[in-house]
């Protein structure tokens, strides 16, 4: 498998590039400070917010197992960091960085999105979504280096560094392509102004989606395939670009999901798709020669509004559990679970209850499953697949603890590592 992937890799002209802009004597460490291990991205909603009693419930709940935390430096709960050229208002990303410090996380922010005059508009902040994820006019993409350089300089504990979102807004309609030169430019001025502020920073990109269709489907196809599915070659296209002109990189950045774009099919089934995490970070590290990032992941499609909830959430934990599996198996080094927080009482695969409700705060079961894999299952970690005998149950070992998995809509019985174990509906259990 690994002798395919590399050959993949080679037959689509990525280059296997180690070392960060000719410093790579320390390659070994820069990795491990890049291994940060399961954590969240805050969104618009969260702790920093709300009823009194609600945000320190949370901020005990997120101190008693730390976790690494994301925040755009824009969006997401960040107001517009520079209204006008040369005037910053960090008020509320300085609330976000606050609430990581306080509940002690490897803080990691995310240099998107960018203010409203480096995208032909003015002083007034447009927070529409299609005004939101334009990307900076070329001839503002120094501007945007700058403000990501202040930013570096401001929060002197951040150390990691993530250039931009998915891409967005270098999406070339007329080529029907990514502008990966585009976004690649813009990523080496971004990356070497950081660094020319600061030399104790991890840097990474270039966050593109690894969107996949259905097997045998002709549009975009690319030779990374699977049951799940084949990823869209314009992603790896955008890869392979940016690998080969980046200024340097700590580790590579890619989001996605386990159903296709093409109808969002859910391939072999919901949980067997998930080896699509797997394979693609067996392929990025063969191709790169970088830790692996995964920014963002999802298992369940969306509606027409984007919300996700049309499953239990006993059925999306049992998911979501097992991508992390499969992540974990291939030796990512971090990944970020996008916490979708909201202001009301009803809030599927959210983290924790709102904090803008009286006695909101508490952890809720995705909340158990990424932090406690978190401490079982880091990046490194002795782990093996215990032996499971019976069918429809999935189980992962360290030497810490073990988690199994019922992948069925019904109780099972079944034997792991000789062990009787009695599982209900989609049940995710830890066991000594």
């Amino acid at each position: 498998m690994t002798a395919l992937l590399a050959a993949l890799a080679c037959g689509l002209g990525l280059l296997f590039t180690v070392g960060l802009g000719g410093r790579s004597g320390d390659r070994a460490t820069r990795d491990g400070r890049a291994a940060l291990g399961w954590g969240f991205t805050h969104t618009k909603y969260s702790a920093d917010r709300g009823e009194d009693g609600a945000r320190r419930t949370a901020a005990e709940l997120l101190s008693a197992t730390p976790v690494p935390q994301n925040q755009h430096i824009m969006g997401w709960g960040a107001d517009n960091p520079e209204p006008r050229p040369g005037s910053y208002n960090f008020t509320e990303l300085d609330r976000r960085v606050a609430l990581m410090r306080r509940t002690g996380a490897t803080p990691v922010l995310t240099l998107c999105c960018a203010p409203d005059w480096m995208k032909g508009g003015g002083e007034q902040t447009d927070w529409s979504q299609r005004s939101l994820e334009r990307a900076p006019e070329r001839a503002h993409y120094k501007d945007f280096a700058r403000l990501a350089g202040v930013v570096a300089k401001r929060y002197p504990d951040v150390h990691h560094f993530i250039v931009w979102n998915e891409l967005k807004g270098f999406y070339d309609e007329s080529r029907k392509r990514w502008d990966y030169e585009g976004y690649t430019e813009l990523y080496n001025l971004v990356y070497e102004e950081v660094r020319r502020q600061r030399d104790d920073v991890l840097i990474g990109g270039p966050y593109v989606v690894m969107d996949s269709n259905s097997p045998g489907s002709a549009s975009n196809a690319s030779s990374l395939q699977g049951a799940w599915g084949v990823v869209d070659q314009r992603a790896l296209d955008a890869l392979a670009y940016w690998n080969r002109h980046k200024a340097g990189a700590d580790f590579v950045v890619v989001d996605g999901s386990s159903y296709t774009r093409d109808g969002s099919l859910l391939l072999p089934d919901e949980f067997r798709a998930t080896q699509k995490f797997a394979d693609v970070t067996a392929w990025l590290k063969s191709a790169t020669g970088l830790p692996v990032w995964w920014a963002e992941w999802y298992v369940e499609p969306p509606d027409a509004q984007d919300n996700r909830a049309g499953w239990t959430e006993q059925r999306r934990v049992a998911v979501q559990a097992t991508a992390m599996m499969q992540m974990a198996r291939s030796g990512v080094a971090a990944a970020f679970y996008w916490n979708p927080e909201s202001d009301t009482g009803a809030c599927p695969g959210c983290l924790w209850s709102s904090t803008e409700l009286s006695g909101g705060g508490t952890g809720l079961p995705m909340m158990e499953l990424v932090s406690r894999f978190g401490r079982v299952f880091p990046p490194g970690a002795d782990m093996r697949r215990p032996v499971v005998e019976g069918d429809g149950v999935q189980a992962l070992a360290s030497g810490r603890a073990m988690l199994v998995v019922n992948t069925q809509d019904h109780g099972v019985s079944v034997r792991v590592d000789g062990r009787g174990v009695s599982l209900g509906a989609y049940e995710v259990r830890w066991l000594a």
